[in-house]
């Protein structure tokens, strides 16, 4: 991979609401939202713990809290427990295809089901097409739409970047009424085979926060390794 990240200038945000403890003042960091990046220098990014929302690329810099820890899991290493075992045989009769990063009507129906049943009065919802890819796509990144399906009938997608040496879990949203099947696992884990089978070293999981309810569950991947201090460290 190359080390090189080109020069590109980086701005910080003034303090704001946090978005996951709501009692606490936040800040971030972001890469010059006028650069058009490439994967070589977002791949750099990642590695410093950046993640991207649309072709915005950022990372946590709060003042006073350190809440927010970037998450890889080193797939070489990952040995699924009991639960995610349970998990992926549930899943068994689910067929897994690959489509570009385009907007796709199924997706999109399924997408707003998943955020009003998931995250009602969040302001999350997509108001058209563009907002939904913009959130989830952008130009310059290699961004991958993975379907489960069983039979004819959409269950989740999985969206995923491809990066030098990793694969980044995006955002995956599902069916609300199959729920059981546990799918955001699902898709993780199948997130890790691929990055493993493809011979990349990590897969970048975003920003675990103990006390969040909704970020907590990425301690379950192990082992794994987080950011703290500038340095990866196993946790």
């Amino acid at each position: 991979m190359s080390t090189h990240l080109p020069k590109l200038d980086f701005y910080r945000s003034p303090p704001h609401e946090c978005a996951y403890l709501p009692a606490r003042s936040a800040g971030t960091v972001f890469a010059d939202p006028e650069a058009v990046l490439t994967v070589s220098a977002y791949s750099i990014l990642s590695s410093m713990g950046f993640r991207r929302s649309g072709a915005h690329v950022y990372r946590p810099a709060c003042a006073t809290c350190q809440a927010c820890t970037a998450v890889r899991v080193p797939v070489r290493g990952f040995v699924p427990n009991r639960q995610q075992r349970r998990t992926l045989q549930r899943n068994q009769d689910l067929l897994i295809t690959e489509r570009p990063a385009q907007f796709d009507e199924e997706h999109f129906a399924l997408y707003r089901s998943y955020i009003e049943a998931r995250h009602p009065g969040s302001g999350m919802s997509p108001t058209d097409p563009e907002q939904y890819l913009g959130f989830l796509s952008c130009s310059w990144a290699d961004t991958r739409f993975y379907e489960f399906r069983t039979g004819a009938e959409l269950l989740a997608v999985a969206v995923v970047d491809h990066l030098q040496d990793a694969l980044s879990a995006v955002y995956t949203f599902f069916a609300p009424e199959q729920a059981s099947r546990s799918l955001g696992r699902f898709a993780v884990l199948k997130q890790i085979e691929w990055a493993r089978e493809a011979r990349l070293n990590w897969l970048y999981l975003g920003y675990h926060i103990a006390e969040s309810r909704k970020m907590r569950y990425k301690a379950e991947y192990r082992p794994q390794q987080r950011l703290l201090d500038d340095a990866w460290r196993d946790a």
